[in-house]
């Protein structure tokens, strides 16, 4: 599946605290420029480690990378903080920018990763380097306090008659389609405060979103009287939908994403530490990417 669920999620205005913007915003693009790496790219790690810092692109998107309190937080700062750290590389410097202009900033070399939770596709693949999967997105449901139908998946919400709202291009539309959930019962919402809202007003019976995303939301909506249930690996055509996320990086930085990808095979190999480190902005042990998950077989299609 192409469509990036980091394309429906709302976006922090701005970026600041303990970690310094070092590089001017970049404008939103929808062109991807070409591929060329920059001269002496093989050996950026050992330029990085010499420097002691690395610039990174991300998108102001919670839960993935944001504003708290003054500081960066997330998913991607916490995991990629420890990753580069590990790999003797002490700072951070990011960038802030759109979803869409984060790629062709990379390629022009205005910064050395992207960290924004990018899925892993084919057409992406074509241009840049992806890490190993650093989480998956399961789907999950979120329903009213109580759960008043019995819901458990969209399977459940087709054999219950259940309506059920969508994000607006999202791809949980074709996931309810393919479980069987009729097109009249299936409810588009502009953003995901709507879904919640619906819910809350007994237009929906169900909200289908990834784990992260509906845990996130029933968060900054405390005491909203929902519940997410457990989420669940959507099949359609008979292959399951992981939808998984990764760091990128430039063609040529093959030195750099390898070390990387080894730091984040310590992480994602112990369970336990994974949780610690990113568990309070909504992931949990059903987000570590299996092990046979792997970017070379995701790049194929």
């Amino acid at each position: 599946m192409s469509l990036s669920r980091r394309r429906l999620l709302s976006r922090a205005a701005v970026l600041g605290g303990l970690l310094t913007v070092s590089t001017p915003l970049v404008a939103c693009s929808r062109t991807e420029v070409g591929t060329g790496a920059p001269a002496g790219e093989g050996d950026l790690l050992a330029k990085l480690r010499k420097q002691g810092h690395v610039r990174v692109g991300f998108a102001g998107e919670a839960p993935y990378g944001f504003q708290e309190d003054g500081r960066l937080a997330g998913e991607a700062p916490t995991l990629h903080r420890e990753i580069f750290t590990a790999l003797g590389i002490g700072e951070l410097r990011p960038t802030l920018t759109e979803f869409g202009a984060l790629i062709p900033g990379l390629l022009a070399g205005r910064f050395d990763v992207v960290s924004a939770g990018m899925a892993i596709t084919p057409e992406r693949c074509a241009k840049v380097l992806f890490s190993e999967p650093e989480f998956v997105s399961p789907t999950a449901l979120m329903v009213r306090e109580g759960n008043p139908k019995g819901l458990g998946d969209l399977r459940s919400c087709a054999a219950e008659k259940a309506r059920v709202g969508v994000l607006t291009a999202a791809v949980e539309a074709s996931y309810a389609k393919e479980a069987g959930v009729p097109d009249g019962s299936v409810v588009t919402l502009a953003k995901q405060q709507d879904g919640l809202d619906a819910l809350l007003a007994g237009r929906i019976d169900a909200f289908a979103l990834t784990g992260i995303s509906l845990r996130w939301l029933a968060r900054v909506n405390k005491g909203a009287a929902v519940r997410v249930l457990d989420p669940f690996v959507p099949v359609v055509g008979g292959v399951e939908q992981y939808s998984p996320g990764g760091a990128v990086f430039r063609p040529g930085a093959e030195s750099l994403r390898d070390a990387f990808d080894a730091e984040l095979a310590k992480i994602t190999g112990d369970p336990a530490r994974y949780v610690e480190l990113i568990g309070k902005y909504g992931f949990t042990e059903r987000e570590v990417p299996p092990r046979t998950l792997r970017t070379a077989d995701l790049c194929a299609g």
